[in-house]
């Protein structure tokens, strides 16, 4: 027999073993990354869809059409101006708004006027059917009512002019909005100048030594730490040591701002990195001065990364509720603050207190206030990808 012998295949001296072995390894981290991405992307939508189905129904509320008299025993006891019947199914606000609706109109004295009336919450809430405690008399009176088309949904003004209250169909989140609002004035007229300044001065002039790299170490630890720690500091230094007025805008600002610090001062000093360094040499070549082209060239050139840092950082402080816990400002505020001393609340907090609430009405509010400040902060967080965009140099 004649043996063949068969040529061996030369191997591929530039061919590793391994690389089959990466090509899978690869394959399955992509493959884990999309899952993960998939499962964010489906937990965010289920979260959003939601909330936003609990917090449809809080921007209509139930009115109902009755007879009210306006006469001397009615003025006297406001309850005796509605029926008995219909007595149980009426706000306790609109009982009480009654001598200013008689103000407003003098010629309903010692008449009967069918007027619309803001009905109480658990006839809301049986119109919405959620549950609720309404006995099975009132429960035929509401669907006579609705039979007759004198009840009907309409738009929850009340939720976005009124303040915080007892009553579930009356609370509304107009001043915790006011009371965030001047905090944060407070926070950004605090925080921004003092953390840009930093910024350049850490960046632009500080020698490199012992004790400025002490001082970086500091600020990026800050940015990390827990914002409770800042509530205490506050609640220490701002109110026990100054005595400023507790739960007030101006201490929250000042609070908050402390918070927002480290976050501006990063951002800002990395804006001013991104700048090359030839600006400055071309402004040193025309004969300008460190102060002259730090301020008429490296910061305005600087100045869109800053801005969006440091809208991020206010869009942070906005959603924080821990360190303005720790100050007082999540009581009762039933009107809205009209200095930054008074007492206040912000939307955090208000949504805090109302996810506490035995009543079923302030749960479709606490997921209409969360809706309410989601909306801002991606205002904001839009506003600020928007400048990047506009303003970015591109080198």
């Amino acid at each position: 027999m004649i043996k063949i012998k068969r040529r061996r295949k030369k191997r591929n001296p530039f061919y590793d073993a391994s690389l089959k072995k990466r090509h899978k390894s690869a394959k399955r981290f992509k493959r884990f990354t999309l899952t993960s991405l998939i499962f964010s992307v489906a937990f965010l939508a289920f979260f959003l869809f939601d909330m936003t189905t609990k917090a449809i129904p809080a921007f209509n509320i139930a009115y109902i059409k009755v007879d009210v008299s306006f006469n001397e025993k009615s003025l006297e006891d406001t309850r005796f101006a509605v029926s008995k019947e219909y007595r149980a199914l009426v706000s306790r606000v609109a009982l009480r708004d009654i001598p200013n609706i008689l103000k407003e109109n003098p010629e309903y004295l010692n008449s009967t006027q069918s007027l619309w009336l803001l009905a109480n919450s658990q006839v809301d809430q049986y119109l919405k059917n959620h549950n609720n405690t309404l006995k099975d008399k009132e429960i035929a009176l509401v669907e006579e009512l609705k039979n007759n088309n004198l009840i009907e949904n309409r738009f929850n003004t009340l939720f976005f002019i009124n303040g915080d209250s007892k009553i579930p169909e009356n609370a509304g989140f107009f001043s915790s909005i006011i009371g965030s609002i001047l905090t944060l004035i407070i926070t950004m007229a605090v925080a921004f100048p003092i953390g840009v300044m930093t910024a350049i001065y850490l960046e632009e002039f500080a020698s490199d030594n012992k004790f400025t790299r002490f001082i970086e170490i500091n600020i990026n630890n800050l940015a990390a730490i827990p914002s409770i720690l800042f509530g205490l500091l506050g609640l220490a230094i701002f109110i026990n040591l100054f005595g400023l007025p507790r739960s007030s805008p101006l201490v929250g600002g000042l609070t908050l701002a402390l918070m927002t610090l480290p976050i501006i001062i990063v951002s800002s000093r990395a804006a001013l990195r991104a700048v090359p360094d030839s600006i400055r040499q071309a402004g040193y070549g025309l004969g300008l001065n460190k102060i002259q082209v730090t301020k008429d060239h490296v910061l305005p050139l600087a100045f869109p990364g800053i801005m969006t840092g440091s809208i991020i950082g206010l869009a942070q402080a906005m959603g924080e509720t821990a360190p303005l816990i720790i100050i007082g400002m999540i009581a009762f505020i039933p009107d809205a603050p009209n200095m930054i001393t008074s007492a206040a609340t912000v939307m955090p907090a208000q949504i805090f207190t109302w996810a506490g609430m035995p009543e079923g009405m302030y749960i479709e509010k606490t997921a209409a206030g969360i809706l309410v400040l989601l909306s801002i902060l991606i205002s904001l967080n839009a506003v600020a990808i928007y400048l990047r965009k506009k303003f970015e140099v591109k080198w």
